[in-house]
């Protein structure tokens, strides 16, 4: 019955997601997008609290009914991504490190004594990232590596984040290769509690309802991080984090929009279900 996880998620993610993002609209709480349309924010916020309210009817059916609805690891899980969610809304609500962008301006600004919340929250992931891997049964390097595999994809597809829907997708992408490279479904039941508010999310941000936010980013690159991790062995693990380390060296230094732009096959899977305007 592990698979509530994700039904259940699913059903309070279609009841509460869609009226908490026309609630921070009506509250205030917007921003302009990539093409200057006023949009919700930080839309992502649903992930963490329908994650938190879908654990009402979960832990009560697990607890009076004796059903097995929590997988294995799914504590560990929880904790790194209503964490690094949280990193995120702080980032989204009093970030002021605008001029101090990716990793590179993130190190110059503490170099020169700046704490900005970029470094926070990449400090803050690397830390929870530690702790939940802690006890797991990894060895020295192996314990490292998946460290290093969570805190790169949740930085990672934060970067991705520039156009509605695209995160999401990526994640979805992933999800799909990794599903039908292992024929193991386990490990989706394990983050199915945080996909069913991705998935709702994802018609309200690709429709510019709301945007993600850093807060939303980062709990879908944390969702990815997690979904590797669980799936892959030291090998698969250590080429995931070289693909993604190559990934985010380039969106250092180059557009990742701009490349999405100019190749074909992932321009159409980038503007797919996306609003079009004239």
């Amino acid at each position: 019955m592990q698979w509530l996880t994700l039904a259940v998620s699913l059903l309070v993610a279609a009841v509460v997601a869609p009226p908490l993002v026309r609630s921070l609209r009506s509250g205030g709480f917007t921003r302009e997008n990539y093409r200057g349309a006023t949009v919700a924010f930080p839309a992502g916020i649903a992930i963490p609290v329908v994650a938190l309210l879908s654990l009402i009817p979960l832990s009560l059916l697990a607890e009076l009914a004796e059903v097995d609805v929590f997988p294995a690891g799914v504590r560990a899980a929880f904790t790194y991504v209503i964490g690094v969610a949280l990193l995120g809304l702080l980032d989204d609500l009093v970030g002021t490190d605008m001029p101090a962008r990716g990793w590179r301006g993130h190190a110059r600004a503490a170099a020169r004594g700046g704490l900005t919340t970029g470094v926070v929250k990449a400090a803050g992931s690397l830390g929870l990232a530690l702790f939940v891997l802690y006890g797991a049964g990894f060895g020295k390097g192996e314990y490292l590596l998946a460290a290093a595999v969570l805190v790169v994809a949740t930085n990672l597809f934060n970067l991705l984040d520039l156009r509605p829907g695209r995160s999401a997708k990526a994640l979805a992408l992933l999800g799909a290769a990794l599903v039908i490279g292992s024929q193991d479904v386990d490990p989706l039941w394990t983050i199915g509690i945080f996909a069913g508010p991705i998935l709702v999310l994802l018609p309200l941000d690709l429709r510019e309802v709301g945007m993600l936010g850093d807060t939303g980013s980062n709990a879908i690159g944390a969702v990815a991080g997690l979904w590797l991790v669980l799936t892959l062995d030291t090998t698969g693990q250590a080429i995931a984090l070289a693909v993604m380390a190559v990934v985010t060296v380039y969106g250092e230094f180059r557009s990742i929009s701009k490349l999405v732009d100019r190749t074909p096959g992932l321009r159409h899977l980038d503007s797919l279900g996306r609003t079009t305007h004239a």
